[in-house]
């Protein structure tokens, strides 16, 4: 097997929006595939259990699968969209549970 079949496929800016994120995606796409999934993880368990400060790492949870969506809404489906639109939603609102206590 060479290697370029094994590499993942480069990414592909098509849009200004693409092309500004592409340096980020880059990186990200030369990562192991668990490292983004540990990371995203890590800063919603941290963040659940630190106290109302545990609205920070929410906080950059949600605007990175914002980000993440705003890159591949183009591609996907409907309910791809619903999924993905409820994890966000579901993170924002812990946000503002850690922000605004009892």
């Amino acid at each position: 097997m060479s290697s370029s079949s094994s590499r993942r496929p480069e990414p592909v800016a098509t849009t200004a929006f693409e092309r500004a994120s592409l340096p980020v995606t880059r990186v990200i796409a030369g990562l192991p595939p668990a490292v983004p999934v540990l990371v995203v993880l890590a800063l919603v368990l941290v963040g659940a259990f630190i106290g109302s400060w545990g609205a920070i790492p929410l906080g950059l949870v949600a605007v990175f699968l914002l980000w993440m969506l705003a890159l591949s809404w183009p591609r996907l489906t409907g309910t791809e969209r619903l999924m993905r639109v409820a994890v966000i939603l579901l993170v924002v609102a812990l946000t503002i549970v850690k922000i605004v206590p009892r």
